[in-house]
């Protein structure tokens, strides 16, 4: 007979045996206690030969099923206490915890939030007083800064000083220098200051530039016998195809002799307000260029007709000049010659 054809009343047996021991409810069965529950229940004809052996596992009698009419009543039948016992093992006590378990769980609770914690900053007992003598020194500035120089001074140097003040009788320091001394100072040399034009002429001593005013109809252009500070020939960095004449800015600068306007303005090349004329001498064509001229003082234009004598503008600084001057020019057959030298031979009365 398997357990599927037992009657009823012996599988109702157990959960009668969850009741045995006060009829709580205990805890669910584990694997081997459920296969150890099986073989006690199984008849030992049906238990394998691996089974436990016969002092653990039991075997129950059960009464045979085909004497138990349907009108009798069932009987629960229970386990034997032993079989239950052995089915059921007690319960395994949990160890209560001592002092000591207690003490032990704290400690480690402390110490898990002091590593999670955020950490102070202390400050040590050396940047303290680091701080504390800065303060004393920027104080000790303060004050040394905020306070009048009489206020340091001593009891006996104020004394003497009011004490001179009220006699009205101050000594002051005396220097004593021997004969000798005085003797014996050096001697300077005189200076003189002189202008750029000077400066020039003395570059250019050597060359005679004198010359006499003349009112025939070729003349100087300029109203008096200027000195000439550069003269014509090659110079550093080029060639200079002028003479220069320093009479001062704003004097007034006249025409050599009759002839037509070239050209008059600003130029770009160096000469800046210059006026350029065309003459014809003896049929010889010649031309006269004066430059550096102060920026609109010339009523001079292109085309115009020119008569020896006339005004054609004040002497400046326009271009590439160092300082006011006249730069004048003579091109014979458009060949730049030596102003100096044409004009000493031309310029008559």
């Amino acid at each position: 007979m398997t357990p599927s054809d037992r009657p009823d009343s012996v599988l109702s047996a157990v959960p009668h045996v969850h009741g045995v021991g006060g009829g709580g409810q205990l805890p669910p069965l584990t694997r081997r206690e459920s296969r150890a529950r099986e073989a006690a229940l199984v008849p030992s004809a049906e238990v394998p030969s691996t089974a436990a052996p016969a002092a653990a596992v039991r075997q129950v009698s059960f009464p045979d099923p085909d004497a138990i009419s349907a009108a009798a009543p069932l009987t629960r039948l229970e386990p034997p206490a032993d079989v239950v016992a052995a089915i059921w093992p007690r319960a395994v006590p949990v160890p209560r915890k001592t002092f000591a378990d207690r003490r032990a769980s704290k400690r480690a609770e402390r110490a898990v939030r002091s590593a999670t914690a955020r950490p102070r900053h202390t400050s040590s007992l050396g940047s303290k007083l680091v701080s504390l003598s800065a303060l004393v020194i920027a104080g000790a500035l303060l004050v040394g800064s905020s306070l009048p120089i009489n206020v340091l001074t001593t009891a006996s140097i104020a004394t003497a000083a009011n004490t001179a003040a009220s006699s009205g009788v101050i000594a002051g320091q005396t220097l004593q220098v021997s004969a000798d001394a005085i003797e014996s100072a050096p001697v300077r040399d005189n200076f003189d200051v002189v202008s750029p034009a000077e400066v020039l002429a003395l570059k250019f001593a050597g060359v005679d530039y004198a010359y006499t005013l003349t009112s025939g109809a070729v003349r100087w252009p300029l109203s008096s016998a200027i000195p000439i500070t550069d003269g014509f020939g090659p110079r550093s960095g080029g060639f200079h195809k002028g003479v220069d004449f320093v009479p001062g800015e704003g004097s007034p600068i006249y025409a050599i002799a009759d002839g037509v306007v070239v050209s008059a303005g600003y130029d770009t090349s160096g000469y800046g307000n210059h006026v350029v004329i065309q003459h014809n001498l003896g049929g010889i064509s010649v031309k006269s260029n004066s430059a550096h001229m102060i920026m609109d003082s010339s009523p001079i234009v292109a085309g115009q007709q020119i008569k020896v004598g006339d005004y054609l503008g004040l002497v400046g600084d326009t271009g590439i000049s160092y300082g006011a001057h006249l730069h004048f020019e003579i091109y014979v057959d458009d060949e730049a010659v030596d102003p100096y030298s044409w004009l000493s031979a031309n310029a008559s009365d």
